[in-house]
């Protein structure tokens, strides 16, 4: 049995739940950044602890060959986490919410080939950038201090959440590449054009319009 089939075969009740509960929270419009609000200069390193993967981790499942089983979703919210390296020996992980701390790198995330579910608002992130995961479906980057919109090519990727952070312009985002994505948040931003937003599948797009001059 492949990985895909294994991930097809056990995840569809699962992921449609956490659709659903990603799709609430933007509705609500939980706010994790005030307008205004200033992160500290630095913060004390926290690394992601073994105690702390052993409180957040849950949903066991069959690993991809099937002859194994691992924890797959992972939440450590609000820890003041500034270093999740960690990450990088749970490579059967598939759903994470890493939101509400400080950090600046998710580069130990592109260890996890199986990620169908991210979650990292509120963090001190600069980029979305990430390898490409083969089966990530629902990415959130809310509320961080994101810049552009370079290094998002995940081909299944469904819904992308990039609101309140200090995007100007959109570029990176590949249409060949992204062939699955229909549903991109870009309000509390600072777009000066839509120029760059050209995807085949794209039903929803959510844009918060200050300037009367923004091009299109």
């Amino acid at each position: 049995m492949s990985d895909e089939d294994d991930l097809e075969d056990s995840e569809p009740d699962q992921d449609d739940s956490e659709k659903e509960e990603d799709e609430k929270e933007t509705e609500e419009g939980e706010d994790y950044r005030k307008e205004g609000e200033e992160f500290p200069e630095e913060w004390l390193p926290t690394p992601l602890t073994e105690d702390m993967m052993k409180e957040g981790l849950s949903l066991l499942c069959k690993t991809g060959n099937g002859l194994a089983h691992a924890y797959v979703k992972l939440e450590v919210k609000e820890r003041d986490l500034t270093d999740i390296y960690l990450l990088r020996s749970y490579i059967h992980l598939r759903y994470v919410d890493i939101s509400e701390n400080h950090l600046t790198d998710l580069s130990p995330l592109n260890y996890l080939t199986h990620l169908l579910w991210l979650k990292a608002d509120g963090n001190r992130l600069r980029s979305a950038q990430l390898n490409e995961l083969p089966y990530l479906q629902i990415a959130s980057f809310a509320y961080n201090q994101i810049t552009d919109t370079e290094g998002i090519s995940h081909p299944r990727l469904e819904t992308l959440n990039l609101k309140g952070n200090s995007i100007h312009t959109v570029t990176g985002l590949d249409p060949e590449k992204l062939i699955s994505l229909h549903t991109v948040e870009l309000r509390g931003n600072q777009l000066e054009s839509t120029l760059g937003i050209n995807l085949p599948k794209l039903k929803n797009l959510y844009l918060e319009v200050k300037d009367a001059g923004l091009q299109t």
